[in-house]
């Protein structure tokens, strides 16, 4: 395929190599389950189309502008606004109202809030991070985060509110927040848990807290597709089925084959083998992206970087937790694997994102060494 010269230089092609794994595995096991009514392999095929179309205008483009502070509070609050609304219209999706029906598309309007929040906090911290010893810094960060999270929380999608969590904690945590706020935050976190339980929470959402936390104390019931994704795991031994041989996904033993526990189904028919190379093309990209930062001149870039790889971390450990029993089930996708659009173009935009703002610390070192040799043979 052709790329402009300019294009190629801009993208970090190991990246793209790492991604490789992950987009083959994940077409080849939707495919292998499309032949029932819903053909998920063509779908994602164009959603992958779509989202390296983003990737590349994205990383050939200036988006400096987002590190003003104006512009990424514009679009905090717009996704803000768009997840308010979806708690009042949004359309109800195994007992959760997190999703937007718009002429056919689906759109899920806490995954842009994953990224906006990623985006202000960057450009926040990066501006404050000698500042953080100011307790009323720290506020601010929490209201920024705390805000959307009380609306993901009682939609209730109990996954991305971890992850934004995860971001926040993550990201104010390695800009320097000293350590007693951090014990400070550990305690208002467990007294607002126990007045949640205590007073606020209905009878149907404890219930659904403590299926959340103990999927597999009822297999037939609520702990049935924790269950079911155990079994489908275990059953790829070391080889695998086979593609198209996954009986848990194809005879939907397995619910949500094609999203939340689409690790399950590659797992039953990629084996232990397969899991190995997408655990390890997940490790590859996550020590990539770490390795930008000291490479970076700014601490937004850096900060944005941090962010998404917090992003991709919980999502992977999250998602693999609850496929093989370790942690809750939650909606959380796996990166680039589940079937789905919106979280997609968030992750390949983040990841064009970061490639633009490194490509023009790059070129800066570039012209700067060219100054410089060029002052040296003045004389």
């Amino acid at each position: 395929m052709f790329f402009p010269t300019q294009l190629r230089a801009k993208i970090d092609w190991s990246v793209i190599v790492a991604l490789i794994p992950l987009i083959v595995m994940s077409l080849s096991t939707l495919h292998s389950f499309s032949f029932w009514g819903e053909n998920f392999f063509l779908r994602q095929l164009l959603w992958f189309v779509f989202s390296f179309s983003l990737l590349f205008i994205t990383s050939s483009s200036d988006f400096s502008f987002l590190k003003k502070t104006s512009n990424a509070t514009i679009l905090y609050i717009t996704s803000l606004i768009l997840l308010i609304s979806v708690s009042f219209f949004g359309a109800k999706v195994n007992g959760a109202r997190s999703w937007i029906h718009v002429a056919g598309f689906s759109f899920q309007p806490a995954d842009l809030m994953k990224m906006a929040l990623i985006i202000l906090l960057s450009k926040y911290l990066a501006k404050r991070h000698l500042a953080l010893k100011s307790f009323t810094h720290v506020i601010i960060t929490f209201l920024y985060f705390f805000i959307p999270f009380l609306f993901v929380f009682f939609q209730p999608d109990f996954g991305s509110a971890l992850i934004l969590l995860v971001v926040w904690f993550g990201m104010v945590m390695l800009s320097g927040l000293s350590k007693k706020y951090f014990f400070l935050f550990l305690m208002l976190g467990v007294t607002a848990s126990f007045g949640l339980w205590s007073f606020v929470l209905h009878d149907y959402q404890k219930e659904r807290i403590i299926t959340f936390l103990h999927p597999l104390s009822d297999t037939h019931g609520a702990g049935y597709n924790a269950y079911q994704s155990m079994i489908a795991v275990g059953s790829g031994e070391i080889v695998g089925r086979g593609v198209g041989y996954g009986t848990q996904s194809r005879l939907s033993f397995l619910p949500e084959h094609e999203t939340d526990f689409i690790f399950a189904a590659i797992a039953e028919e990629w084996g232990f083998v397969g899991v190995f190379i997408l655990l390890i093309s997940f490790a590859f990209l996550i020590f990539r992206l770490l390795s930008y930062i000291e490479h970076f001149n700014g601490n937004f870039e850096r900060l944005l970087t941090i962010g998404f790889v917090l992003y991709l971390s919980a999502h992977i450990i999250v998602n693999v937790g609850m496929n093989i029993g370790l942690m809750p089930v939650t909606g959380v996708p796996l990166p680039f694997a589940s079937y789905g659009g919106s979280h997609l173009l968030i992750e390949f935009f983040l990841l064009g994102l970061i490639f633009s703002f490194r490509a023009q610390t790059r070129s800066a070192y570039v012209y700067k060494q060219k100054r410089a040799d060029e002052y040296l043979h003045s004389f």
